[in-house]
């Protein structure tokens, strides 16, 4: 099936790493022009130079600068001359209990995992609406935002909220068809999971509580992204893609 990416102007965030990264290897694939956004200047040269050099295109932002991030939409049609799609997956999880948490945390964790979310989204569906040619946008959340868990009460909370505003986002923008779609990851073999997937006896523990007894490689995300990402999926909004191997099913 013809996706017809090739030629897109697509921004992914958090892309100089685990999931983001994939997301933006496999629209670049596709044929998309790619602008990979993250903080780590070094990480998406890398990415640019061992995969698609003139396709993925780095650029630094710091996803708690909302002047940074609402640049974004601005600097993708300069780049690209235009922008048909937003991959908002830059997010963090630093796990705690909640009774010991500082505030501080909890204010940009929300900052980076929902505000940044809804400052580029609107910047983005602005543009869209301006051309009249409509956009795509994709959220990568997390089954934490759909179960809860102990210890990720900040992130969960995160997640809940952009799933929320994903669908509110789908239902108000429709109209000027833009689709708002997301994905909500389980495990992923990651590096943030290193300490899992590095200890036999932990990922053993943590493999049990997966239907499909395994955890899934990070590249068995871009199929849906890309997916997301075209035309092909024009009627499809408001929707929350569960990639977990069946873990929030048997729930």
């Amino acid at each position: 099936m013809d996706l017809e990416l090739t030629g897109r102007g697509i921004i992914v965030t958090g892309a100089s790493k685990g999931l983001g990264r994939s997301a933006a290897r496999a629209l670049a694939a596709e044929g998309a022009n790619v602008l990979a956004v993250a903080r780590s200047e070094s990480s998406l040269e890398e990415l640019a130079a061992e995969s698609f050099p003139g396709i993925i295109h780095p650029h630094v932002c710091d996803m708690r600068d909302r002047t940074q991030v609402e640049a974004l939409t601005a600097v993708a049609v300069k780049r690209f001359g235009r922008l048909d799609a937003v991959v908002n997956n830059a997010g963090i999880a630093p796990a705690a209990n909640f009774l010991d948490m500082d505030m501080s945390v909890f204010d940009e964790l929300l900052e980076v995992n929902v505000v940044s979310i809804a400052v580029l989204s609107q910047a983005a569906a602005r543009h869209f609406v301006e051309t009249g040619k409509g956009g795509r946008i994709i959220n990568v959340v997390s089954t934490s935002g759909i179960l809860g868990k102990a210890t990720l009460a900040a992130y969960s909370a995160s997640k809940g909220a952009a799933i929320q505003l994903t669908k509110a986002l789908a239902a108000e923008w429709a109209r000027h068809d833009i689709q708002v779609n997301a994905i909500a990851p389980g495990a992923f073999a990651t590096d943030a999971q290193s300490y899992v997937t590095s200890n036999p006896d932990v990922l053993a523990k943590r493999v049990r509580k997966i239907p499909a007894r395994r955890m899934a490689e990070p590249d068995e995300i871009g199929p849906l992204v890309c997916y997301l990402s075209s035309a092909v999926s024009k009627f499809v909004t408001g929707s929350v893609y569960v990639i977990d191997g069946g873990e929030t099913a048997k729930q």
